[in-house]
């Protein structure tokens, strides 16, 4: 079967979706959780490293903190991002401070960052706050 293998960010199982099905609302076939949010998922550490070295859709994670307050402005900003999109990039949150050592594993020197996987691979990176406008422009060239 091809299509393009997406970690569910649920359960961790990898899917298969056909390639014109990514927008249509595809759903985990092991536990049912939809594979293709409108909204950015948070995720732990062990989903995001499956999801960035697995997956064929771009995946971009937003590495914030609670205590942080350009992380609390962005992140409604990020998810108006998510939601415009969705079925072409996956937009994931992970707290570094619930998971410190994905600041450690990724490089992570200050917050917000965002990082763009590709392919198995960090394609691209960005730190600072923005507007869901220059996520979304960012976001497209992952």
């Amino acid at each position: 079967m091809s299509g393009h293998k997406l970690t569910c960010l649920a359960c961790g199982q990898v899917n298969r979706v056909a390639s014109d099905r990514l927008d249509a609302g595809p759903k985990c076939g092991t536990c049912g959780a939809k594979l293709m949010s409108t909204k950015a998922i948070e995720v732990d550490l062990a989903t995001l490293q499956k999801a960035a070295r697995t997956d064929d859709v771009p995946l971009v994670v937003d590495f914030w903190a609670p205590w942080c307050g350009p992380c609390r402005m962005m992140g409604p900003e990020f998810s108006k991002a998510a939601q415009a999109l969705s079925g072409r990039v996956r937009l994931v949150k992970l707290n570094t401070e619930a998971h410190p050592k994905a600041g450690q594993i990724y490089g992570i020197r200050g917050i917000p960052t965002m990082v763009g996987f590709s392919g198995g691979r960090e394609r691209k990176r960005q730190s600072g706050a923005l507007r869901s406008p220059a996520i979304i422009d960012w976001a497209q060239g992952v």
